[in-house]
């Protein structure tokens, strides 16, 4: 009898409700020890798996380029006569002066020396159809197209008036002029205006670009432009 109460004894305290609980509350605090360092692991993970992979990107994006400073284009050298191109009345005079003349050979070369590398000359006028259009041409593009022409039939051109704009070393001229076939021709068989834009570059004038249109029935040059200077 002893003994099966102490067998008793021994298996009610194994039955004891505190010690059930304290056991049931131990496995309870291991499963959230386990499901807490399950998360915690796989955070770990992600941080590893995106911080390497943010190290790839990086390692993949090219490294821009610095832009580099543009350096300033070298001054073009000269070949022109000095006279020709001192001032803006002498470097006009020029231009005139080098295609004018009787039939025969024209100084070409004379003519380029006038335009900085890159200059156009554009003339403009009015299309059978109405509008009006203009044709861009380098120096030696209005040589090729002209020369023909000059050479044979001969050509004389005048300055009659014009009005300047200065600043610095820019400058631009509305430069009237009137066309003959020859010098002794009583009327000019065409008027109009060039517009030259021209730049010193601190040793010469250099011609920019040429634009111009002749006059015609419907726009007869204006009083203002047929002044002899502004």
């Amino acid at each position: 009898m002893i003994v099966l109460r102490g067998d008793l004894s021994s298996w009610s305290n194994r039955l004891n409700p505190k010690q059930i609980s304290n056991e049931e509350s131990g496995e309870e605090e291991m499963v959230r020890h386990n499901i807490c360092l399950h998360f915690v692991t796989r955070a770990a993970l992600l941080i590893a798996v995106m911080v390497l992979f943010g190290a790839a990107i990086y390692a993949q994006t090219p490294t821009p380029t610095p832009a580099s400073t543009p350096q300033p284009s070298p001054l073009p050298v000269s070949t022109a006569n000095p006279a020709d191109v001192a001032t803006m009345d002498a470097i006009v005079a020029a231009l005139y002066d080098v295609i004018s003349g009787p039939p025969g050979k024209r100084d070409w070369d004379r003519f380029r020396s006038l335009f900085y590398p890159g200059a156009r000359l554009i003339p403009t006028g009015i299309r059978p159809t109405g509008e009006a259009g203009s044709r861009v041409l380098s120096s030696d593009d209005y040589v090729q197209r002209s020369s023909p022409l000059l050479e044979k039939n001969g050509f004389f051109e005048r300055e009659i008036s014009r009005r300047t704009e200065k600043f610095a070393n820019i400058a631009h001229l509305f430069s009237t002029y009137e066309s003959r076939h020859a010098k002794e021709d009583e009327k000019p068989f065409a008027r109009g205006i060039n517009s030259i834009q021209m730049m010193n570059d601190g040793k010469r004038w250099w011609i920019l670009s040429i634009f111009w249109q002749a006059e015609d029935p419907k726009n007869q040059l204006p009083a203002e432009y047929l002044r002899t200077r502004n």
